[in-house]
This record gives structure tokens, sequence and C-alpha cells, in this order.
């Protein structure tokens, strides 16, 4: 019987660059009113969202997610063709096959390295996050390039009271590499299966193919339902990460939730007790739920507005659709 010669990679892996990609236009309440009977006030007291940004014709998931990636390759430092892995995480790229991330690879000079998308709602960069590490220490790539992106506007319904205001449109990527050190903790991650009516897609797409002239599918979710499991499953989570990396909250420099409504995130920090050092992303104020794209968007900003700074502990929570969630704590870039 021969043996299978072990894997050899890297002892650790780490977030070495991060990008983002915000569209051109800029989406305030007031927009969002002109379709719902409803007013900015209830908006922002609901969601905390002010604006959002929606993608033109020419910002395609595939376009969006180019401008995050060479960002983010350039933050890290290194040049595109070492890139050995592209995942993409999204559920608002509607061609089936092939995988957008094979044309993201091929027009950002990556050569030929392995390509594929995942679909995990808003917990998908964390899912993408937690493959790259695996993938880096069992030494199948060196440096690997996670994509969050959304295009959600495609998935709004405008006249759904509950829904129309939430979501944006944008990308998020980081590049993955090698480590002498622990940067990445264990992810705890998980799903309930019997929570998928919670949020979902209106219409399939055969069901939308078979019943044309139907209304074209859209995200719907039972906001309470969604609040309740967030604010007290979602926050044992993170702690069950935070316990997993042996990080203490008044350990953590940063908390980067996943932007979904700003009442969910304070009550996280609520309910955590994270002290008052700790700074906490609240990027869904001007730009909404971005589902997958949403934590790497906020990563990005935090970095470049000075609030948090490369080499901070930050805990990093996504949760959403399936209803599936994916939480770690990681050094920042």
């Amino acid at each position: 019987m021969s043996k299978i010669k072990p894997s050899k990679g890297a002892p650790y892996a780490r977030i070495i660059g991060v990008g983002g990609y915000r569209p051109t236009r800029i989406v305030p309440n007031e927009v969002i009113l002109e379709t719902i009977d409803s007013s900015d006030e209830w908006i922002r007291s609901r969601s905390g969202i002010a604006t959002r940004h929606w993608a033109s014709d020419a910002e395609t998931v595939a376009a969006m997610s180019i401008e995050a990636s060479g960002k983010a390759i350039a933050d890290a430092g290194i040049t595109p063709e070492q890139i050995g892995a592209v995942i993409v995480s999204t559920v608002s790229h509607f061609k089936q096959t092939p995988a957008v991330a094979t044309e993201i690879a091929h027009k950002i000079g990556a050569g030929k390295p392995a390509a594929f998308d995942i679909s995990a709602g808003c917990a998908g960069f964390g899912y993408g996050l937690t493959l790259a590490k695996g993938m880096i220490v069992e030494g199948s790539a060196e440096y690997v390039l996670v994509i969050g992106v959304e295009r959600l506007s495609d998935l709004t319904d405008l006249e759904d009271r509950a829904t129309a205001f939430l979501f944006g449109d944008g990308a998020g990527a980081v590049v993955v590499g090698p480590s002498k050190e622990p940067a990445i903790g264990p992810t705890v991650w998980g799903s309930e299966g019997d929570k998928s009516e919670t949020i979902k897609q209106t219409v399939a797409w055969d069901e939308f193919h078979a019943d044309r002239p139907a209304k074209f599918p859209a995200i719907t979710q039972e906001g309470q339902a969604v609040f309740r499991w967030a604010v007290f499953e979602m926050a044992k989570v993170a702690q069950q990460a935070l316990d997993a990396a042996g990080i203490a909250p008044e350990d953590l420099d940063v908390f980067i939730p996943h932007q979904a409504n700003m009442r969910i995130i304070d009550s996280m920090v609520k309910t955590l007790k994270l002290p008052e050092h700790v700074t906490v992303a609240r990027d869904v104020e001007t730009t909404g739920n971005t589902s997958a794209a949403s934590i790497p968007l906020a990563m990005e900003r935090l970095l470049a507005t000075g609030q948090a700074k490369s080499g901070d502990t930050a805990l990093v929570i996504g949760f959403g659709a399936g209803l599936v969630y994916a939480a770690t704590v990681v050094t920042l870039p």
C-alpha cells in the first residue's frame, strides 16, 4: 500500500490586505419613500440606515469585485500572479455557470488560480475566509483572494415596506496569506435550516421562468424573527468565537458584525458587554445591508478612516439567510 505524501503549508494564515468598492450612486431614504408609506424618521429608528449605494448597469458583480480586489492586492503588497485561489461569496450573480470568480481571476491578471463561488448569504464572507485559511495551512495556495459582493438592489421589492429600505450594493475583498503566528482564530459556524423561511427569495428562478410575466424575485424576511435570532442566538455564537480564540471582551479592539441593522448591532454590543474602548463598525448607516460584502466593506472603512489600525484584534460575525452564521477573531491587516 502506497502512502500519500502529507501536505505542508504555512503554520498559520492572516488577512494581509483589504479593499472595497461602493457604487457611485448614493440613494437617500427620500427615494425609498417614493414607493412605500413610511418616513425617514421611521426608517432610521428601525434600521439606522440613512443612505445606501445602488449600482449602475456598468457596476456589475464582476466589475465591483475587480475594483475591490485591485485595492486589496495593492494593500497586501503582492502581485495578482501570486494569487492561488479566488473565492467569491454572492447571492446576486444571476448566471449559474460559469462562476463569476473565474472572470474576476482572469481580469485582475491572476493567471490560472482555483476560482469558485459560494452562496452563504450574509455569512458568506466568514465562510470564504475560513476556506482560505484552510487552503493556506493545507498548502494548496499561498495567497487567497476572498470577495464578498452583492447587487441587492436587483433583489429589492421597492413596494415591500419591511425591506425596501434595507439593501445596498458593493464589494469588499481581502487577501489572505501565510503567517508565522495565529491571526485568524477558529471559526464558529453553522446552520439552522428549520428557519429557512425566515429570510428567503420570494420566487425560485424556475417558477419565475414558468410563470412569466411574474414579479421579479426579491428578498423578503420576517423582521421580528430575524431580530430576535440575531440578538440572542448570534451573541452566543460571537461569545463562542471569543472563547475559541482565547480572547476576552476586554482584549478586543474592534467589533465588526454583519451590517444588517443598527438596532441589532447595538443590542449585540450590549449583550456581549463589550467595553467602551472597543470600536464598533456601524457602516450600515451609509452603506445599508450589503449581505456578503458588509464585513469587508466595514473593515476597509474602519482602517481607511483611522477608527481601527493594523494589528488590532477584531471579532467578526456574519449571519443571515439559511439561516447560517460564521464568527471568528482576526488580526486586522
